[in-house]
């Protein structure tokens, strides 16, 4: 299923994924790609034209792919492991639990396509479980981009970070982030907008929904801030404590919230400051339709994260 073209304005983030991983294996030779057969999806071409004895084609085998990945890991290589999140991370998750997370093998997982990008080819090729499941595993450093510079950033970043990191990349076009300061760092949250009434966390393609749900709510008097959580695993616990002050928290996400980002923010409020909130994100299992049709029909858009903060404040508790 190939992805539509971006609009105007917007930009596929896998682009930046390709561009950067090119640089960066220009001049760093351990570099390799692994692929299960998704040189496309991957948008992986050029990388085999110019360094075609770093792409291993293992075809449709994620198992073996990461395994692949791992062992090249241990031979000094820096495998961008990459394929369809959804069979990424569900075929593979025992090799990405012991071959990569519990030998903290130097491996970076590459999870295409992620969420319900892939729309109406349905439930078995959505990945909305991903970020619940992975970041149960020990020492498997999480990351959803927003953008493309933040993708290109995360991929820099973990090139540099020694062990295994998982980048969730989606090929739904978004814009380009508006930014004072480009920073990103593991395990460093990026405030986009500042507010006091309520807090926005969020991360991936909702982060630009969450910035208008932000303006709209502004013209209303309600000051929302704005959080783009990148990193789920680690998370930035204290930018989370200081979204809590505000006193009303909503999380919003291309995927499960129970378990994913909402999760993951109850938690460090459950423990040390119980705030009131609202977890968007999908349910389960989702019904056949287009990616913008799932995104409308589940709140996960401007509206629906105004809605929700709207909703959380006049509820007070």
């Amino acid at each position: 299923m190939s992805a539509p073209a971006p609009a105007a304005g917007t930009f596929d983030c896998r682009d930046a994924f390709v561009a950067t991983l090119e640089r960066l294996a220009a001049a760093d030779e351990r570099i390799v790609a692994v692929v299960n057969d998704s040189v496309g999806s991957s948008k992986l071409g050029a990388f085999r034209t110019r360094f075609p004895d770093r792409l291993i084609n293992v075809g449709i085998a994620e198992q073996n792919m990461v395994s692949v990945g791992a062992g090249l890991a241990n031979g000094g290589k820096v495998p961008f492991v990459s394929g369809a999140a959804c069979f990424l991370t569900a075929r593979a998750m025992e090799q990405i639990k012991v071959d990569c997370g519990y030998s903290r093998a130097n491996v970076k997982l590459c999870g295409i396509s992620a969420g319900v990008a892939y729309g109406e080819l349905g439930a078995t090729h959505h990945s909305i479980e991903d970020v619940a499941w992975l970041r149960a595993i020990d020492g498997l450093t999480v990351i959803v981009p927003a953008d493309p510079w933040q993708t290109g950033a995360a991929v820099e970043a973990a090139l540099a970070h020694d062990g295994p990191v998982f980048l969730r990349l989606s090929r739904m076009p978004v814009p380009a982030l508006k930014r004072t300061q480009e920073r990103f760092a593991i395990g460093e949250a990026e405030v986009l907008r500042e507010g006091g009434d309520i807090a926005l966390i969020v991360n991936g393609t909702l982060v630009h929904h969450a910035l208008a749900a932000a303006e709209t709510l502004a013209a209303e008097g309600i000051a929302a801030r704005v959080v783009n959580m990148a990193c789920v695993s680690p998370i930035d616990e204290a930018t989370v404590l200081r979204a809590a002050a505000t006193g009303a928290i909503v999380t919003a996400e291309e995927g499960l919230a129970h378990g994913g980002l909402g999760g993951a923010v109850a938690e460090i409020c459950a423990r040390h400051a119980p705030t009131r909130m609202r977890m968007l994100g999908f349910p389960g299992f989702l019904p056949t339709g287009s990616a913008a049709w799932l995104m409308e029909q589940y709140g996960l858009t401007a509206r629906g994260i105004a809605d929700a903060a709207r909703d959380l404040l006049s509820a007070g508790g």
